[in-house]
């Protein structure tokens, strides 16, 4: 990944402690947020605190009458509601404030909560949350002292502290449950998203080696065979054009197999790939291939030869296909012996050379063929062994467990 990338991908995860994720969502999820949609909801609390508390006060002629004290409180809740996106709990302390003393100097009952209510969910939802609840108990105590101080409000009794208690219960409840359903939603969104990135990387790992593979083993038979024509050139041009005819195959099987793994990135109303896919079928080509560069290759397949899982058939021939490159390069004057063992559970693709060793082969083994060959491996599940064989040379083996109903 370069360095650009790094710094646009910001990692979503959540920190630690009681802040929820500050994601405003706008009020219950449905207004979105900004400084209008801030107006608006004050201004909309403003009208139906002042203008339904009014009209309930003329229904509640034992009340204390409504004075400039009394509209100064309906309206600071309201008013303070323009920063709670910004200071949720303090703004959350501003409106439970004028509601206690509101409510404890014995004005009319009205919609004077609304603002509580609105204040409560965002300071919930906006990363207060336990600033919330210590507000309702403190809020709910400190209006029934200051009621029995001042004595123009009901008394307390269990009914009455009941009652505000459930309500404000019910609000802080109903927050919580909107709150768990957003980080469900956002967990949700995290999990699709590094699902998405891991199979994107998991799916440029298997670019990356079937390129790989594709390269190293044509190129390498172009490479050498290019040094047998200039050899012969001078000394016996009429020999030189073999080995140019074994290079022109060469580079046309190399780019038919690029051909075929690019089409992994084609879009959806392209043509499909216009090649089969590699995989055992292709053995005895792959064979002639490593011959035409002087490469005595001998193959013996044992057990009863059956169709294979698309995935297996492609990794036993690129096992065959890298291990043949890593002779023809590294091995010097040696023979190569390919062995495919049909088993009732598994597939065996086993390799020996008898060149020059595990010393000669060890340059290979801290290059990226044979980690591309345990790739392979790991991802079926099976077992990948490499090292010097008994008598010399060197081994691959690799082991593939096999699920019928997966055949193609």
């Amino acid at each position: 990944m370069t360095a650009a990338a790094g710094v646009a991908y910001r990692s979503p995860m959540r920190t630690t402690g009681e802040a929820a994720p500050r994601e405003d969502r706008g009020l219950f999820g449905i207004v979105p947020p900004g400084r209008p949609t801030d107006l608006a909801v004050a201004g909309l609390v403003l009208v139906v605190q002042l203008g339904l508390t009014t009209a309930a006060a003329r229904r509640q002629p034992d009340r204390q009458p409504l004075d400039l004290l009394a509209y100064l409180l309906l309206a600071a809740g309201p008013v303070a509601l323009l920063w709670r996106r910004r200071s949720p709990a303090v703004v959350l302390a501003v409106v439970m404030a004028s509601n206690v003393c509101y409510f404890a100097l014995g004005y009319p009952y009205g919609p004077a909560w609304l603002s509580l209510i609105v204040a409560f969910w965002t300071a919930v939802t906006g990363g207060a949350r336990r600033a919330a609840w210590a507000t309702a108990f403190v809020g709910l105590a400190a209006y029934f002292t200051l009621a029995a101080l001042l004595g123009r409000a009901e008394p307390a009794t269990p009914l009455s502290i009941a009652a505000h208690l459930g309500w404000l219960l019910l609000v802080l409840v109903v927050a919580e449950v909107a709150l768990a359903a957003r980080q469900r939603r956002q967990d949700a969104e995290r999990t699709r998203a590094e699902e998405a990135r891991r199979r994107a990387g998991e799916e440029r790992m298997r670019i990356a080696r079937e390129l790989h593979d594709v390269l190293a083993h044509n190129i390498s038979l172009i490479n050498v065979q290019a040094g047998v024509a200039l050899h012969l050139m001078d000394e016996q041009p009429g020999q030189s054009r073999s080995a140019l005819v074994a290079i022109k195959q060469a580079s046309n099987d190399a780019l038919g197999e690029l051909r075929s793994v690019l089409d992994v990135l084609r879009q959806g109303n392209e043509a499909p790939p216009r090649a089969p896919a590699s995989g055992l079928a292709q053995l005895d080509s792959l064979v002639a291939g490593a011959g035409a560069t002087g490469l005595e290759v001998r193959t013996r397949v044992e057990g009863l030869p059956r169709p294979l899982p698309a995935g297996t058939d492609l990794a036993a021939f690129r096992i065959v296909q890298e291990s043949l490159t890593n002779v023809t390069r590294h091995a010097g004057p040696a023979s190569a012996t390919v062995l495919v063992r049909y088993g009732n559970d598994d597939l065996t693709v086993q390799v020996d050379d008898d060149g020059r060793g595990p010393a000669a082969a060890a340059g290979p083994g801290t290059g990226n063929g044979i980690r591309g060959m345990r790739e392979r491996v790991a991802a079926l599940g099976g077992e990948l062994t490499t090292g010097p064989r008994p008598g010399g040379g060197f081994r691959v083996q690799a082991r593939l467990p096999l699920d019928e109903g997966e055949a193609r």
